[in-house]
């Protein structure tokens, strides 16, 4: 019975430290008195787990409250540097590396030419440039978290291995290959899952969201209560492979008509030699093949984006290189969304992502703060 009792009082302890943190977190700073009262918790017990926190470096005094008639109130706030992690975005050509704090803030952030080959030699450079990176950033490696690997790969149950990956050669690859040459621990994620878990941090008002990642392949993810729903074979999201035009163009994938085959980045950027940033300098200089382009493309994207909206009934987010560029044309695209909508004359449930650099990355490497979080 006593074991019982002290494995419950400890349990108890623990959800408490981490509602204290967790409170903490969302704010700039506070008084153990506010959040006795936000908890409903005593003083004694506020105070106590404050203290535990602070030995453990992860709050910090930032100070004292005006006093209102008695002794000032001490100022609490997190230190968001207390760990750091790092996320990488693997692609075809490039490895993306950043570095954030607990609070999701980057840090550094590089993006590195680097073709991806399932040997050796490969990940033995992907090891190299991280550790390159931490000490570019001249971190104290003991307050690394660990290591969030972004691929443009559908994940095994356990995420440990890649079931199906067309765009890099790594199907039936292991993170221990990262691992071996990576000093700390390592997780895989899809990397529009990834994408699309750093558009919902930190929002406290949308727990449910579509993202549309439009990158050189085109994916997505379905957050459903702040949670990725992955779907029962880790599929989830995979949006680029839903057939918009029966027998329409091939898509890498070799089926027909997919909506990767109409609305990927590529259908921009092949037009100036591959650069995204360069396409839409120039539609925005009014030149005519990419005004052309564009009026195609967007009749497509719409077609999808509405079909979101019908799946799912919530915010539908645009991000990946191209969704990246998208901000001077949302009014347009929420128009065009209108128009097509069974039920309402509305676009502005459609918006683009607030992460244009590296969301990726940042995505893998917010898995590890999360997984802090939920351990303190």
């Amino acid at each position: 019975m006593m074991a019982t009792h002290r494995l419950n009082s400890m349990e108890v302890k623990k959800m408490n430290r981490n509602a204290i943190y967790r409170y903490l977190y969302h704010r700039e700073s506070t008084s153990i008195q506010e959040i006795a009262q936000a908890l409903n918790l005593s003083l004694p017990t506020v105070t106590q787990n404050l203290k535990e926190l602070q030995e453990r470096e992860l709050i910090e005094e930032t100070g004292l409250f005006e006093s209102t008639g008695g002794r000032k109130a001490k100022s609490m706030a997190c230190n968001s540097v207390a760990r750091y992690a790092i996320g990488l975005d693997v692609t075809l050509n490039h490895v993306g590396i950043v570095i954030i704090d607990l609070s999701g803030r980057i840090v550094k952030n590089v993006r590195n030419h680097f073709p991806f080959a399932n040997s050796e030699v490969y990940f033995q450079g992907v090891g190299k440039l991280v550790e390159d990176f931490v000490e570019e950033c001249q971190l104290d490696r003991s307050r690394i978290l660990g290591v969030g690997i972004a691929l443009p790969a559908i994940l095994s149950d356990d995420r440990q291995t890649v079931s199906y990956a067309t765009v890099i050669d790594f199907k039936g690859g292991s993170v221990r290959r990262f691992a071996e040459f990576i000093p700390y621990p390592c997780v895989l994620s899809n990397d529009a899952n990834a994408a699309g878990f750093t558009e919902l941090w930190g929002e406290q008002d949308i727990h449910n969201v579509v993202y549309l990642s439009l990158n050189n392949s085109v994916g997505g993810s379905i957050i459903v209560s702040n949670q990725i729903y992955a779907g029962q074979n880790h599929r989830g999201g995979e949006f680029g492979h839903m057939t918009i035009m029966p027998e329409g163009r091939t898509c890498y994938c070799g089926q027909k008509g997919c909506v990767d085959a109409y609305c990927s980045a590529r259908i921009l950027s092949d037009s100036t030699g591959g650069s995204i940033s360069e396409f839409f300098r120039l539609l925005r200089e009014g030149n005519e093949p990419q005004k052309a382009i564009w009026q195609e493309y967007l009749g497509y994207l719409v077609i999808t984006i509405n079909n979101l909206r019908m799946l799912y009934d919530c915010d539908v987010i645009l991000g990946g290189y191209a969704g990246a560029y998208m901000e001077e044309y949302i009014d347009d695209l929420q128009a065009l969304a209108a128009r097509k909508n069974t039920f309402e004359q509305d676009g502005t449930y459609l918006r683009v992502c607030k992460y244009k650099l590296e969301a990726t990355a940042v995505g893998a490497a917010l898995e590890l703060v999360t997984e802090f979080i939920d351990s303190i």
